[in-house]
């Protein structure tokens, strides 16, 4: 036992001396709405890994899969987003390939049942920064929250519909 220990101890001693060829900076941003609906039946109308065609209004395929996890959706032909966590009310994905790719952008979509039957719909993108001119930082962490607090009012709304 004492072995293995030392040995753990050494291999991340070894870890810990490699250094990145650049600092990360990793930005979060997070949104959420209220939906005046339940959970299971807003998770239910938005939910769907491709339901991002409806409220995006973007074309979505699976490259790979049907929705669950590690399943791969193409958005317009050229974003591909591979997700890599899944629970009854959320889903995280990485993008592989496209424009945010090189900054390692991650989106979570989640619906947590909220008071009085409602929903709180929540979307956090997690990037890194670090390749982006200073003078662009502040512009595109102002982008994403506006962009991904629109695309939460979309979403509310097809939820809340009739």
């Amino acid at each position: 036992m004492l072995k293995k220990l030392a040995l753990a101890a050494i291999a991340l001693g070894a870890v810990s001396a490699i250094e990145p060829a650049a600092a990360a900076d990793w930005i979060v941003v997070v949104n959420s709405v209220e939906v005046d609906k339940p959970v299971d039946q807003t998770w239910k109308r938005i939910g769907d890994y491709c339901e991002i065609s409806e409220w995006m209004k973007v074309s979505c395929t699976y490259m790979l899969g049907h929705g669950d996890l590690g399943s791969i959706r193409v958005l317009n032909n050229a974003n591909q987003e591979v997700m890599v966590a899944k629970t009854a009310h959320s889903y995280t994905y990485w993008q592989n390939v496209g424009n945010m790719a090189p900054a390692s952008f991650h989106g979570t979509l989640m619906a947590e049942a909220g008071r009085n039957g409602k929903t709180t719909l929540s979307y956090t993108l997690v990037y890194d920064q670090s390749g982006l001119s200073e003078d662009k930082r502040a512009s595109e962490h102002a982008r994403l929250k506006d962009r991904f607090h629109q695309l939460l009012e979309v979403m509310k709304g097809l939820a809340e519909a009739r």
